[in-house]
């Protein structure tokens, strides 16, 4: 699994039906209706995601490893 941006891992959370729910300060807060889980993806710029949240954030969200 190669690292990306957290506004790349957004904009595919959106693609798959999360929904942006509110940002506080750097972190953008997303929620799907039926999963009571929140996914909390810190957008610093471009700065890539490390990879032991990037794994983290993809088991959560239940995110096919072949779309990133």
């Amino acid at each position: 699994m190669k690292p990306i941006s957290g506004k790349k891992f957004c904009r595919l959370l959106e693609e798959i039906g999360w929904q942006l729910k509110r940002i506080e300060g750097s972190h953008h807060i997303y929620g799907k209706e039926g999963i009571v889980t929140r996914i909390s993806v810190p957008v610093h710029g471009n700065k890539l995601l490390k990879i032991g949240l990037q794994k983290h954030l993809v088991k959560v969200g239940e995110i096919d490893e072949a779309k990133l």
